[in-house]
């Protein structure tokens, strides 16, 4: 982490060290906490509030889809994949199957970055517990993955830095 934060631009890093001072005013969870996302080709850093992140990056959600979530769990009772896909085909129809798997693919295959609904939720119920603990509060770095690429966006935390260890001895 302390890598990455090195290679940002001396106003950048500036701007995550006032984020940090600000971070730990905050005592309550609330949709105003901020989410860092860092565009590594332009050395962007924006500021989204969480309540804003799925309008700005939006998970995929695709693999929630109920007929998909149902399926997996015929399979994982030992059902074959072969009546896991009737018995959701008699339970929601072969047309919503058939588009869930769609959309899916769909997705699979444009590609988000591994954001997924899933990944989002972590990043939401780590930040609680991050907030709730006791001591300093970190604050969300998604490092957002180059545009075209096949690799994953990466979730750090940025910590305050340490106070300085004074010498207390006379």
């Amino acid at each position: 982490m302390a890598e990455l934060l090195e290679s940002l631009t001396p106003r950048l890093q500036q701007e995550v060290d006032r984020l940090l001072l600000l971070q730990q005013d905050h005592g309550h969870w609330h949709g105003q906490l901020p989410v860092l996302l860092l565009e590594r080709c332009w050395l962007r850093l924006q500021v989204v509030p969480l309540a804003e992140l799925t309008r700005v990056l939006p998970p995929d959600s695709s693999a929630e889809a109920p007929e998909l979530v149902r399926f997996r769990s015929l399979v994982q009772q030992g059902m074959s994949r072969l009546e896991a896909q009737d018995h959701c085909w008699q339970e929601f129809g072969r047309e919503p199957c058939s588009e869930a798997l769609q959309r899916f693919w769909t997705a699979q295959e444009q590609g988000n970055h591994g954001w997924t609904f899933s990944r989002y939720l972590h990043l939401v119920e780590r930040y609680r517990q991050q907030l709730q603990a006791p001591g300093p509060t970190p604050l969300p770095l998604l490092v957002l993955a180059r545009a075209g690429s096949t690799e994953h966006h990466h979730l750090q935390w940025c910590w305050p830095a340490s106070p300085a260890i004074r010498h207390t001895c006379a």
